[in-house]
């Protein structure tokens, strides 16, 4: 890169330093005003911990809460909720940050998913929250977290090297951008409500697995639409709680971990969505997956899961991976299930012979 090329790359990043400066003149002025350093050298390591998460969550399709909500729920033994709040919360410094930056830098969306994909996560976010979340038992809200990544995580070692090798967007399923982002985004915006995180991961899916995107677009579009979620989630979440607090309550951790985390995912998160594009991906990817199968196996063990519950959490790591199957199968434009085509044609050929011997 020549000098004035790296001075004009430099130059359009200027609405991300805006952020970072504006970002961080408030949250000292919240620390200074409140009297926040003993609150901060109390939370620690939730900061150490988001310092891993906010990288993943700029180089990856996953959101900063996949790390946040296991070292939260499994590692200090908090409620699921508070580790979808916390997640909400500081993702909507993180995921923003990464947006901000991907913006600036001018990185390649798919918007033509993306966009009805942020008008389904508007409506479905906040019917989550308000109709889902706070009905859904604790366990099941750890172990949807749990089933969703660990699906994940299987499907991207399975599909890796043909993930990472893929290159541009085919057009095959342009026609359907629109009913598919919103179904993807209502969808996911539902399931990011009740853990935190998961439409990034499904507006991931669809690209590389029915639309054969490469990863340099799949990623930077599902860190907007996670970014965008999390704002949506969180501030639906924060007035609720004051609406009716008994229903719908936040616990003070969240903000108190959120303090903590905030600076360091504001730069964390874009850092990865920098470093993705400098280095090869699949090391970044095994690692991430072989995380996701972990907290899995984790998450089992840390709740005695057994008998049904636990054949319900098999179950739905194979529903899960069955529909990304179908989505890979249609993406490479073959039938989903070829035993059924292929007992379809004999049907035909068999009755096409039985009208020409009739007639």
């Amino acid at each position: 890169m020549t000098n004035q090329a790296w001075r004009n790359s430099v130059k359009q990043l200027w609405p991300f330093g805006l952020w970072l400066l504006a970002f961080y003149t408030v949250w000292l002025t919240i620390i200074i005003a409140t009297d926040g350093w003993q609150s901060l050298q109390h939370h620690w390591p939730i900061a150490l911990a988001m310092a891993l998460g906010s990288y993943i969550a700029g180089s990856t399709p996953m959101g900063g809460g996949t790390v946040g909500f296991p070292v939260l729920v499994l590692l200090f033994d908090m409620p699921g909720s508070l580790g979808r709040n916390f997640g909400l919360a500081v993702q909507s410094i993180g995921m923003v940050s990464a947006a901000i930056y991907i913006f600036s830098a001018r990185r390649p969306l798919d918007w033509g998913l993306l966009r009805p994909a942020l008008v389904g996560a508007l409506i479905g976010t906040p019917l989550g929250a308000v109709c889902v979340a706070p009905f859904v038992p604790d366990l099941w809200v750890k172990l949807t977290f749990a089933v969703v990544w660990c699906s994940f995580g299987i499907m991207h070692l399975l599909k890796m090297r043909e993930l990472v090798s893929a290159v541009g967007v085919s057009d095959r399923w342009r026609n359907y951008d629109r009913w598919l982002g919103l179904a993807v985004g209502f969808t996911g915006g539902i399931v990011a409500s009740v853990t935190g995180v998961g439409i990034d991961m499904m507006v991931y899916a669809t690209l590389v697995l029915l639309y054969r995107a490469d990863l340099k677009i799949a990623i930077p579009t599902s860190v907007v639409i996670m970014a965008f979620a999390s704002v949506v989630g969180i501030t639906t979440n924060a007035i609720l709680s004051h609406i009716n607090p008994g229903l719908y309550y936040m616990d003070p951790e969240v903000y108190a971990n959120w303090l903590a985390a905030a600076p360091i995912v504001a730069l964390g998160a874009p850092f990865g969505a920098l470093v993705v594009n400098l280095i090869p991906r699949t090391p970044t990817l095994l690692l991430v997956s072989l995380l996701c199968i972990g907290q899995f196996l984790w998450t089992i063990a840390h709740e005695n899961v057994s008998g049904l519950v636990l054949l319900c959490a098999i179950a739905g790591v194979l529903a899960v991976n069955g529909v990304f199957h179908l989505l890979y199968r249609w993406g490479r434009n073959e039938d989903a299930f070829p035993a059924l085509q292929q007992n379809a044609v004999e049907t035909s050929a068999v009755q096409l012979a039985s009208e020409e011997n009739a007639g």
